[in-house]
């Protein structure tokens, strides 16, 4: 019998992992130095470090793996080269877009331009078909010219290949025989179909999605392949081997090989799925998650215990229109480089260094002062202790780079130098929380800050403080808390359809049987997926609008058949719905279903983090030492911590340093940390 999981979540500069022994509840962790011109080696390092322990890879029985492969490829322009189908006389949808700019500071931008186009025009290519909004076709797909169109995007060394036809969710059949002709006179080339990444009307954000996929697909199967080889080459046999994606659900490695768009936001999910589950086990139903790494800080909002979700967002400045969470990401981490631009202005991010060569203080070759090293030269890091003393950090370099980078452009101190650039780095942070919160009505003295990633709880104490939020919490492992989320999550997989029809007239049979077609796709998946018919769940939705908004709402629908008055009953929810979200609503106007959604779940057994009594242990007990610490410009001696020696029930008064294996805590001078059962620490907020 099987009796490990493991979860890793590879980040720029670590790969985070966590073992759970099934029999025993036992949780560790290790964070291993990440390998960014292949991710699966740190992968394999990790599982080696746990084989070396003693445990059988024959005993591993679950792998879930949070990936940034498609991310940094989409980030960086990596993506392989792509070609890009569309109906005759439509090849400018692409380019023209939205027709709108950016809302925010591009708007004062002179120089502003749109993120260049994943697929030139040279690369697109006209198909001579068209179908009408019924589905109703007025021109058939002609063949012939289609192989010579696919031929020459072929003799111009594309590797894979989108395509989006007009109104192809309601006729797929063209992209479907478009697909047998690519595979016969272009087998090497993949090809991504809109009419399968995403059936659903607005032709650019279709169009948009499905070049995305095709852009990232190759990358992703690849780096999938070569995992699996590399696990199989471990004896790491199980079936059970995901990939975390956007929504929050875990994937198979074949189905995410094959929807690469929907693994964009796979590692931050995991932190936001472990958010949901530090709601249940804490009793504070709304949290802002804050997850600070070390290239990037991510950011969600959990109210009422339920993360927010978005059928539609932007990756630098890319659309793409799949179920992901609301999250939020800026370019500010653990590894994020600070300098003097050439106007004498101090500048913080975006670029970060890295896993290689990282931070100067990693001692690595890094030249370039970093937020690690200024944390490190205001005293906040303990140079001897980082990693649970693992690794040692050079403070000497790092008072070296940010002196001759920094203060010495600037005309300034060292420290003062390393706050200034704290200080900026953190307000970047504070604006992208209020970016998901105040920005969109909420009061943020109603949310808990929910820290970690190796950075967030150095920097939690300063920004909650600021913001006035209600408290903090600092899980047990923050440093790894998104690959504990990986451990609680379930397969999920996300099916949408369009098809515009007036509610009211509507038939119901209409409805279930569009829903059925559906749902019989979902449990077919999960079904080869491995799951039993009673650990399946399916939720049903239906986007709606009023009559021409160019906007819609995703109602929740119940399992059971819809009939007449289930309708009506919709309507209501609807204009109650849209006055709660708007402040209005229309009820003597007409409703329109856009599209249906169905969610299919796998449900994997439950985790549950063990619950610790206490042992009567003193605070003192858990002294390291005590050591100069710079709090707001005051210099002031600070008592460091071994968190892991803390009991259960301790109440830690601030200022204070909590050291511990994969993270550092900051308590700020007038808060105090509570150890709950769990060893979350509940941070009190003072001045």
């Amino acid at each position: 019998m099987s009796r490990y999981r493991i979860t890793v979540d590879t980040g720029g500069t670590f790969s985070d992992f966590v073992y759970l022994d099934e029999d025993t509840g036992l949780v560790s962790i290790t964070k291993v130095a990440s390998t960014p011109d292949d991710p699966s080696r740190a992968i394999l390092q990790g599982i080696e470090a746990l084989v070396a322990q003693g445990v059988r890879a024959a005993d591993i029985g679950f792998f879930c793996h949070g990936t940034t492969v498609g991310t940094n490829a989409l980030l960086e322009g990596n993506g392989v080269k792509t070609g890009l189908l569309v109906t005759e006389g439509f090849r400018g949808v692409y380019e023209v877009a939205e027709q709108a700019r950016p809302y925010g500071p591009a708007i004062f931008d002179v120089l502003y331009d749109k993120p260049a186009m994943l697929v030139s025009a040279s690369l697109t290519g006209e198909v001579a078909e068209r179908v009408d909004f019924s589905g109703t076709v007025l021109k058939p797909l002609d063949e012939n010219a289609l192989r010579q169109t696919v031929l020459t995007l072929r003799s111009r060394g594309i590797e894979s290949l989108a395509v989006c036809l007009l109104f192809s969710f309601l006729h797929p059949a063209h992209e479907a025989r478009l697909r047998e002709i690519v595979a016969e006179v272009a087998p090497e080339v993949s090809i991504s179909l809109s009419s399968e990444v995403l059936p659903q009307i607005r032709e650019y954000y279709r169009l948009s999605t499905t070049v995305i996929n095709a852009y990232l697909q190759p990358i992703l199967a690849r780096y999938i392949a070569q995992l699996d080889r590399r696990l199989s080459q471990a004896s790491v046999t199980t079936r059970q081997k995901y990939i975390m994606q956007s929504n929050g659900g875990m994937s198979t490695f074949d189905a995410a090989a094959r929807r690469a768009v929907t693994t964009v936001l796979s590692g931050p999910a995991g932190g936001v799925t472990a958010g949901a589950y530090a709601c249940r086990m804490t009793g504070v139903a709304n949290i802002i998650t804050f997850d600070m790494g070390g290239t990037s800080c991510d950011v969600a909002l959990i109210k009422d215990g339920e993360p927010g979700m978005a059928s539609r967002g932007k990756i630098e400045g890319r659309d793409l229109a799949v179920p992901m969470m609301d999250i939020n990401t800026v370019s500010a981490g653990g590894g994020t480089i600070a300098k003097v631009d050439r106007f004498g202005a101090l500048e913080v991010g975006p670029h970060s260094a890295g896993a290689v060569p990282g931070p100067a203080c990693y001692g690595r070759g890094g030249t370039e002062p970093t937020i690690t090293d200024c944390n490190l030269v205001l005293g906040l890091l303990s140079a001897d202790n980082f990693l649970g003393g693992t690794m040692r950090l050079d403070a000497g370099k790092a008072r070296q780079a940010i002196d001759e980078r920094i203060a010495q452009p600037l005309g300034i101190d060292t420290t003062a130098a390393a706050e200034g650039v704290i200080r900026i780095i953190d307000v970047k942070m504070e604006e992208a929380i209020k970016a998901i919160s105040t920005m969109c009505g909420h009061d943020l003295r109603d949310f808990h800050l929910l820290a970690f990633g190796g950075a967030g709880p150095l920097h939690a104490g300063r920004i909650a403080r600021d913001l006035g939020m209600a408290g903090i919490i600092v899980p047990l492992y923050p440093g790894v808390y998104s690959a504990i989320g990986l451990l609680m999550s379930d397969v999920k997989h996300d099916y949408v359809q369009s098809r515009m029809t007036q509610l009211r007239g509507l038939d119901p049979a209409a409805v279930n049987a569009m829903f059925d077609r559906l749902v019989a796709l979902a449990r077919d998946e999960l079904h080869d997926d491995g799951f039993a018919a009673d650990r399946i769940s399916v939720q049903r939705a239906l986007d709606m609008r009023y009559a021409g908004q160019g906007y819609e709402m995703t109602l929740s629908c119940a399992d059971a058949p819809f009939g007449v008055a289930d309708l009506v009953e919709l309507r209501h929810r609807f204009d109650a719905q849209h006055r709660a979200m708007f402040g209005h609503m229309a009820p003597e106007e007409p409703v329109e279903v856009v599209s249906y959604r169905v969610r299919g779940i796998g449900l994997v057994p439950a985790v549950e983090m063990p619950r610790f009594t206490r042992t009567g242990a003193m605070l003192e007990a858990a002294r390291r030492e005590t050591r100069s610490v710079r709090f707001d410009s005051v210099e002031m001696d600070c008592p460091v911590y071994q968190r892991e020696h803390i009991d259960v029930g301790t109440t830690v008064p601030g200022p204070a340093i909590l050291d511990q294996y994969d993270c550092t805590t900051v308590l700020c001078p007038g808060q105090a940390a509570r150890v709950d059962a769990y060893k979350n620490l509940i941070v009190r907020m003072g001045s």
